[in-house]
């Protein structure tokens, strides 16, 4: 079983409103506070496509962040941001962000039920090996649930079929007998799927990070993607 980790094993959607809270206490003053899921929208919806751009090798980590940092200000009206400014930004974003770190209630019971029963668990995500390590020692994972491949490890990340082949190889399992869970339907489930592996997508409550239609979830159904709500169900989604 190999899981994604953010909003899938970890909150990160809440950890980003603890982020953007702080950028808008300290750089967006005049948004007022039931504007804060705007600022969250925006953010997770990256509409430009620039974390995508990051895993796959086409920018770096802290040139994506910076044109989505310049990219918020702008759109809520706040005043433009140097390269002095904006580490000075990323910092109060970083802290916000990273000690809000922690596991969904439903992540630390099943993966237990999974080790129980003898099932292999690492992690694959679209980050880096070690600022997803960090994210899992946080949250509380990281002895249960291995990082295994980043986007750094080939250089590239999901959708990419090579990076769950890879995934595969390091957990020691072939990846038609593989599971591969996530939040997200496109890069995480049918990417899965398209590499060989069984894909799983946990669809939580809650606003999704883009809009995802009907047909689009009956179309991946159809191919072979499993749909959850919550981690509590994939033990019986999968007859374990």
């Amino acid at each position: 079983m190999l899981f994604d980790i953010d909003d899938t094993l970890v909150d990160t959607r809440s950890a980003f409103a603890s982020a953007l809270a702080a950028i808008a206490e300290r750089y967006l003053p005049h948004v007022p506070p039931e504007r804060h899921a705007d600022l969250l929208a925006m953010w997770r919806a990256d509409a430009g496509g620039h974390y995508a751009r990051y895993t796959r090798g086409e920018t770096g980590y802290d040139e994506q962040r910076r044109t989505r940092a310049d990219e918020l200000q702008h759109a809520f009206g706040g005043a433009p941001l140097d390269a002095e400014g904006y580490a000075a930004w990323n910092a109060v974003f970083e802290e916000g962000f990273a000690s809000a770190w922690a596991a969904h209630p439903d992540a630390r019971d099943v993966v237990d039920r999974l080790l129980a029963a003898r099932v292999a668990v690492g992690a694959l995500s679209n980050a880096s090996v070690a600022y997803q390590t960090s994210k899992l020692e946080r949250a509380g994972l990281h002895t249960s649930v291995p990082m295994l491949v980043g986007v750094d490890t080939l250089g590239v990340g999901k959708p990419d079929p090579r990076v769950f082949v890879e995934a595969c190889r390091r957990l020691g399992t072939e990846p038609a007998r593989t599971a591969y869970v996530g939040d997200e339907l496109d890069v995480d489930a049918r990417a899965a799927v398209a590499a060989g592996l069984l894909g799983v997508w946990v669809d939580r409550p809650g606003p999704r990070r883009v809009d995802v239609p009907d047909a689009d979830i009956a179309a991946a159904r159809e191919a072979g993607v499993l749909v959850v709500r919550s981690l509590d169900e994939l033990p019986a989604a999968l007859g374990l």
